[in-house]
C-alpha cells in the first residue's frame, strides 16, 4: 500500500512538472486539464483496484495516463484499452513480455539499428521512431524477435508523459527488404497481431513515413492501409526519394545515413541509455496480469475471442504469404 501511494505521488509530481506549453497541447488536443486529469485518474484507479480480473496492475499516474490520454480522457474507453493491452500481452507472451534489451537476440536487433527512437524531438515535440529493414536478418531473427523489438520500443516511449501528449512519428526505410522478411511471419499470427495492435497499444501515432518501398511491396502496403482506421491510413505516406522525405521530416530527426546530421551509431547508443534507464520499469510490467478477458467488448465481425480477426482477413494474409514466396526483390 505504501509503495502504491509513493508511485501515485511520484506520478502526480511529474504531471505538475510538465511545461505550460505542453499542458496547452494536452488541453487543445486531449481535453486535458487539472480537474479532468484528477477526476479521470481517480475513476480509473478505483476501477483497477476493484476489478477482480486484474492483478498487480500499476496504479501510478504515468501508467494510467497512457490509457487516458490515448482515449482523450474517456474513462470507459481507457478501461477497454487497458484490458486489450493486458490481453495482447497475455495472448502473445513470447512477443510482448521479457522485454530486456540486454537479452542477446533482442540486443542484436537494437545494435543493428532495426528500430530505435532518435534523441531529438521534431518541431511538434514528437519522438521519431526509425525502422530500418537492413537491421533485421530474417535468417537469424524470428518474427517473435522482431515483435519484441517493437514492443520494447513502444513500452519505453509510453513511460514518457511528454510523448503520451505529443505522440510519435515513424520513419520506415525498406531498402534491403527481401522475400524472407515477409515470409518470416506465420500468416495467422500476423493477422492477429495486426488486428489487435492498433486497438491495444495506447499510443498516438501521428505520422508514418515510408521510403525505399519496392514496387513489389507497395500492394502489401495498400492492403495494410485498407485495414486500419481511416485516420491511420491518411497518416501513412510513401516517398520516392530521401529529398521528398526531408521535406516532411526534420533533418535533425534523421540519422546521418538518411540525410540527417547525427550518425546512426550515436543515436543507437543514446537510445540504449534510455532503455537502460527504464529497464526495470519495462520488465516490471510482466507482473501486471489479466486473469480473464471477459470484460473486453468485442466487435461481432471478429472471428472469435481467440483469433481477434475475421476469417476473410486471415485467408487474405495466407494468400499474401503464398504470393510472396514467388516474388524476387531487386
Amino acid at each position: 500500500m505504501k509503495e502504491t501511494k509513493l508511485m501515485q505521488d511520484q506520478g502526480e509530481t511529474s504531471v505538475m512538472g510538465l511545461p505550460e506549453s505542453l499542458l496547452k497541447i494536452a488541453k487543445r488536443e486531449l481535453r486535458e486539464d487539472r480537474c479532468t486529469r484528477e477526476q479521470s485518474l481517480e475513476q480509473l484507479r478505483n476501477w483497477v483496484m476493484k476489478n477482480e480480473d486484474l492483478q498487480n496492475v500499476r496504479c501510478d499516474d504515468t501508467f494510467l495516463l497512457r490509457f487516458l490520454r490515448a482515449k482523450k480522457f474517456s474513462v470507459p474507453m481507457a478501461e477497454q484499452t487497458m484490458l486489450k493491452y493486458l490481453n495482447i500481452r497475455r495472448t502473445f507472451p513470447h512477443m510482448s513480455t521479457q522485454l530486456d534489451y540486454l537479452e542477446p537476440r533482442l540486443g542484436d536487433l537494437i545494435d543493428q539499428g532495426y528500430i530505435f527512437a532518435v534523441p531529438q524531438r521534431d518541431k511538434h515535440g514528437r519522438r521519431v521512431v526509425i525502422i530500418n529493414a537492413k537491421g533485421l536478418n530474417p535468417k537469424v531473427h524470428t518474427a517473435a524477435d522482431q515483435a519484441k523489438a517493437h514492443f520494447l520500443t513502444y513500452e519505453c516511449l509510453m513511460e514518457d508523459q511528454e510523448t503520451q501528449i505529443t505522440g510519435l512519428s515513424h520513419v520506415g526505410d525498406f531498402s534491403g527488404v527481401s522475400t524472407a522478411h515477409v515470409t518470416n511471419w506465420n500468416p495467422t499470427e500476423f493477422a492477429r497481431i495486426f488486428k489487435w495492435g492498433e486497438q491495444s497499444l495506447p499510443m498516438r501515432h501521428k505520422e508514418i513515413h515510408l521510403i525505399n518501398v519496392p514496387s513489389t511491396l507497395k500492394w502489401l502496403i495498400d492492403f495494410v492501409k485498407n485495414r486500419v482506421s481511416s485516420k491511420m491510413k491518411n497518416r501513412l505516406i510513401i516517398y520516392g526519394s530521401e529529398k521528398e522525405l526531408m521535406k516532411a521530416v526534420d533533418a535533425g530527426c534523421l540519422p546521418l545515413e538518411m540525410g540527417g546530421t547525427m550518425p546512426m551509431r550515436e543515436m543507437i547508443g543514446l537510445w540504449k541509455q534510455e532503455l537502460a534507464a527504464k529497464r526495470d520499469l519495462v520488465l516490471g510490467l510482466d507482473k501486471c496480469i489479466l486473469l480473464s478477458d471477459r470484460g473486453i467488448q468485442r466487435r461481432s465481425s471478429f472471428n472469435s475471442e481467440k483469433t481477434g480477426a475475421g476469417p476473410n482477413f486471415v485467408s487474405q494474409i495466407e494468400s499474401i504469404e503464398g504470393s510472396f514466396r514467388k516474388l524476387e526483390f531487386d
